[in-house]
């Protein structure tokens, strides 16, 4: 495995989880995400005990932690495999949003289009699987 490439793929995946995990605190990002949750099968209940703002703060959280967990794992490998499967968790869950959200997907001259800042996700869901490959060898 080409070292390199592998460090520079979780660390960079690492400062957008913590980057992104920050930003959950701010009413900005608690509104924009509220439809994307409110209309998730798995975390829709969440609104139910916790503010706009508290559930947004929740989810900063766990990005906060499984970046600093992927972080961790550079160094420690024995931590690859948390972070990794929370890095699965949480990059699956973004891309499950473009189902479970109405109006996601939209037609243009005949191509199917969505918010492709979603769709970032694909490639980071892998550095969720490279940290796990990473902690079985």
């Amino acid at each position: 495995m080409n070292r390199g490439g592998y460090y520079l793929n979780v660390a960079g995946t690492a400062i957008i989880l913590l980057w992104i995990g920050i930003f959950k605190f701010t009413p900005t990002e608690a509104k924009a995400i509220q439809p994307l949750v409110a209309n998730h099968f798995l975390m829709s209940w969440l609104y139910n005990i916790l503010s706009i703002q508290g559930v947004s703060n929740l989810i900063g959280i766990v990005e906060i932690i499984v970046g600093i967990g992927m972080l961790a794992a550079l160094k420690w490998d024995n931590v690859s495999n948390y972070a990794g499967y929370g890095a699965i968790i949480i990059f699956a869950t973004t891309l499950s949003f473009l189902l479970t959200t109405p109006n996601t997907w939209r037609w243009i001259d005949g191509v199917p289009i969505t918010d492709f800042f979603i769709l970032k996700d694909l490639a980071l869901l892998g550095s969720g699987m490279l940290l796990i490959k990473n902690s079985q060898k």
